[in-house]
C-alpha cells in the first residue's frame, strides 16, 4: 500500500520485439503524480504488441503480432509476469486487440481480417485451442489500405452483452455475439467510405460511442443501444485544426471518466487532441504535441493521460486540467518500440 493509503498499481507495457522492445515491461506507478518507474522486463512472445488483464488483476493476456498470430496468457505474481502455459494460435495473421467477452479472449487479427475466440479455463489459463473465427468479409475505396478486411480492435460494449469489431478495410463496426464459442455478426454499421475506422471508446454513460480514423483525421461520433445491440453514426469531427501535409494517421481515443472530454493521439503530426462532448457532438478544442514520435497508444488512468510513442521509445504521462481537458506532459519512461500501457 502506498503512503496515505492509495493502493499501489502497476502499469504493464507493450512493445514490438521485431523492433527492438523489451517484450513486456511492468513499472511501478507513482499514486500522486503517475510517475511510472520500470520494475522488470518479459520477453515471452513475439511482439506483444496489446495487453489487456482479467477482472481480478491476477492474469495478463497479450497478443503475438505476427504472420503467425498467437495470444499467450502470463501469471502476475511479483514485478515479472510469469507464463502460464503455451501460446495459442489465433488461426488469423497480425493480431492487434484483444479484450476478454462472454469467458473468452477475442482477438482482431488485422492482416487475416478476422475476429478470434478463444475460450478460457476457471483459472483464467487459456484453452488449448480457438473455439472460433469470424472472418469479416468485404473492402473500401482506399487503396491499398482498403483492398481487404483489416480488424483492428474489438472489445465489449459497456453492458457486457455484445463485442464490437473495427474493421479498417471495411469502413464498418461489427456488433457481435458468441454462441457456443463462436463469433458472429448481429448488426454491422456502416461508416463513411473511405474512413478507415481503426479504434473505438464509449462514453460512460453507455450511449455513445467514438470511432477514430485512421484513413482520414476525424472521429465519427455514434448512437450506441445497447438493448438492441446497434450503432448509429451521427457526425464526423476533424481532429486536427486545419489539413495535415500528408497522411496523418489517427491512432489510440479514449473517453475521459466524466464523459466531458475524449482525446486522440495522431502519428503523422505526433499531437494529442482534445475535443469537448457537446451531447450528440465533439468540438475539437486544440492539440498538444505528444512529446515523441508515433503515437501509437493512448491510455486514461487516474486524471492522467499515457502515450505509448513507438518510433522514439518511450511511454509519457500527462497529467491533465480536469476543468479543460488540455493534457500537460509530466515525464517519460524509456521504452523501445513501445506500443500500449494498460494498468492494473
Amino acid at each position: 500500500m502506498a503512503e496515505g493509503g492509495r493502493r499501489q498499481r502497476r502499469a504493464f507495457i507493450g512493445s514490438f520485439t521485431a523492433a527492438g522492445g523489451p517484450g513486456i515491461v511492468t513499472a511501478q506507478v507513482a499514486p500522486e503524480t503517475g510517475a511510472l518507474t520500470a520494475l522488470g522486463t518479459l520477453d515471452g512472445v513475439p511482439d506483444p504488441s496489446y495487453l489487456a488483464l482479467s477482472p481480478d488483476g491476477g492474469t495478463l493476456y497479450a497478443v503475438s503480432e505476427t504472420a503467425d498470430g498467437a495470444v499467450a496468457a502470463y501469471r502476475v505474481r511479483g514485478d515479472r509476469p510469469e507464463p502460464a502455459g503455451a501460446p495459442v494460435p489465433v488461426d488469423g495473421s497480425g493480431p492487434t486487440h484483444l479484450s476478454l467477452y462472454a469467458g473468452h479472449v477475442l482477438t482482431a487479427n488485422y492482416g487475416s481480417g478476422s475476429v478470434t475466440a478463444v475460450p478460457l479455463r476457471a483459472d483464467g489459463t487459456l484453452a488449448r485451442a480457438a473455439s472460433g473465427v469470424l472472418r469479416h468479409t468485404g473492402s473500401g475505396p482506399h487503396s491499398p489500405r482498403q483492398q481487404s478486411p483489416h480488424a483492428h480492435q474489438v472489445q465489449p460494449d459497456p453492458s457486457g452483452r455484445w463485442a464490437v469489431s473495427v474493421d479498417l478495410g471495411t469502413d464498418s463496426v461489427r456488433v457481435c455475439t458468441l454462441t457456443d464459442g463462436v463469433p458472429a455478426v448481429h448488426r454491422e454499421a456502416a461508416l463513411r467510405p473511405g474512413s478507415g475506422p481503426r479504434h473505438l471508446a464509449f462514453h460512460p454513460d453507455g450511449t455513445r460511442a467514438y470511432v477514430v480514423n485512421e484513413l482520414t483525421p476525424t472521429v465519427t461520433v455514434c448512437r450506441w443501444d445497447a438493448a438492441e445491440g446497434s450503432l448509429q453514426p451521427l457526425a464526423e469531427t476533424p481532429v486536427l485544426p486545419g489539413v495535415p501535409a500528408g497522411d496523418a494517421y489517427p491512432s489510440g481515443i479514449v473517453a475521459s471518466r466524466d464523459g466531458r472530454f475524449v482525446w486522440t493521439a495522431t502519428r503523422g503530426e505526433d499531437v494529442l487532441s482534445v475535443l469537448a462532448v457537446e451531447g450528440e457532438t465533439l468540438r475539437l478544442l486544440g492539440t498538444v504535441p505528444c512529446a515523441g514520435r508515433w503515437p501509437r497508444a493512448l491510455t486514461e488512468s487516474d486524471g492522467v493521460l499515457y502515450v505509448a510513442n513507438e518510433r522514439s521509445g518511450d511511454v509519457t504521462w500527462f497529467p491533465v486540467d480536469p476543468g479543460t481537458g488540455m493534457p500537460r506532459r509530466g515525464g517519460s519512461l524509456a521504452v523501445p518500440a513501445a506500443s500500449c500501457v494498460i494498468f492494473d
